[in-house]
């Protein structure tokens, strides 16, 4: 098979969907694997060092589209993409669809075959391709609430920590999987007063067991959302629905009752959202204000630290690329139930349910 990687072209998004060590790993079982020129410069990966784990660099991503029988992304396809999508082109990336008419209509009409990042789930109902990325952001959302808390942010002037004899910020974090869980772990290692929100109880049991005395677990309704938004310094969401467009959450009358310069973080903006006033943002301008209140809606937050990320994404996403160039993408969705959850549409056809119910489009089982 050949495989196609290349460049991102998404706003600030220095990822790479491939290392020299995973581009090694397939040539060396016989396949072809094409580069686009400088793809891998913001993640420190020259084009020498694809070269010399085998791959042939193009110059155009029109060259790599036209080789490739498998495209292997980070993001989903960028509007200038669209016509350089072949039919029975499989593609392999984040996609997030259920949040993107244009994109999905795009992807039905181009006849390929788009395998999602985001739906692939385990046996456990892991899901082993946005994990990484989600620790990533869940850390990354601290990070970047504790910049935009400072005053010349136009922030409230806040220290995450506090200091001795002055209290620490108080952080909401709404959700309590991967994202939530590295967002409370970094807030609450900074010293922050931590109050992380979920509907299972389970969950919530688990982390009151392993996280430190400075979070504390609450059960999600609307209530205790509205009521601990108004006193929170940060407020961070990390809701996710496989596949489907998320809740809207915190609502535009929530941030009424909110203080002046609470910086308000949506991690759940690939899916839409879970605040009402969410649209999604870039690096370049990563924030808005509305009522007073900041947002950060960046839809590709691990971009920001495209060294680690790159390298934390195709960690777990190697083996999957394997499996689909060695079996092709019929075979390899039929011996691997998780990988089948990644299917999303099929040459022409919405096969996942999720994305059908957000977009109101049809749906077709897909059955080899």
């Amino acid at each position: 098979m050949t495989i196609g990687i290349p460049k991102e072209i998404k706003v600030q998004e220095g990822r790479v969907a491939m290392t020299p060590a995973g581009v090694y790993e397939l040539t060396r079982r016989g396949h072809i694997v094409c580069v686009q020129k400088n793809a891998g410069l913001e993640s420190n990966l020259p084009d020498e060092r694809y070269v010399k784990a085998g791959a042939e660099i193009l110059n155009t991503i029109e060259e790599i589209y036209a080789r490739a029988d498998m495209i292997v992304k980070v993001k989903e396809p960028q509007e200038s993409e669209f016509s350089l999508i072949r039919k029975k082109q499989i593609l392999f990336t984040f996609f997030h669809f259920a949040s993107d008419q244009i994109l999905t209509e795009a992807m039905v009409r181009s006849g390929a075959v788009c395998i999602a990042y985001e739906t692939v789930m385990d046996s456990n109902g892991g899901l082993p391709l946005l994990t990484p990325m989600s620790e990533v952001a869940g850390r990354l959302s601290v990070q970047q609430g504790a910049k935009y808390l400072e005053r010349p942010q136009g922030g409230k002037g806040v220290l995450l920590g506090g200091v001795p004899g002055v209290k620490p910020a108080d952080v909401v974090i709404i959700g309590a999987g991967v994202v939530g869980s590295n967002a409370a772990m970094m807030a609450s290692g900074l010293g922050a007063k931590v109050k992380i929100l979920d509907i299972n109880l389970n969950r919530l049991r688990y982390l009151s067991e392993i996280m430190p005395a400075n979070v504390e677990t609450v059960y999600s309704t609307k209530m205790a959302i509205s009521e601990l938004a108004k006193t929170a310094d940060l407020v961070i969401g990390a809701t996710l629905q496989v596949g489907m467009k998320a809740p809207h959450l915190v609502t535009r009358e929530m941030l009424k009752e909110m203080t002046p310069g609470t910086v308000i973080i949506d991690v759940s903006v690939d899916q839409g959202g879970c605040f009402e006033t969410t649209h999604p943002t870039t690096h370049v301008n990563p924030t808005y204000v509305v009522d007073g209140i900041i947002h950060y809606c960046v839809a590709n937050i691990p971009g920001a630290v495209p060294v680690t990320s790159t390298r934390a994404l195709t960690n777990a996403t190697m083996p999957y690329v394997i499996t689909l160039a060695e079996n092709g993408w019929q075979k390899a969705c039929m011996s691997h139930p998780d990988l089948k959850q990644g299917l999303n549409i099929v040459e022409g056809d919405v096969v996942f349910k999720g994305v059908a119910d957000s977009l109101n489009l049809p749906y077709k089982e897909w059955r080899n």
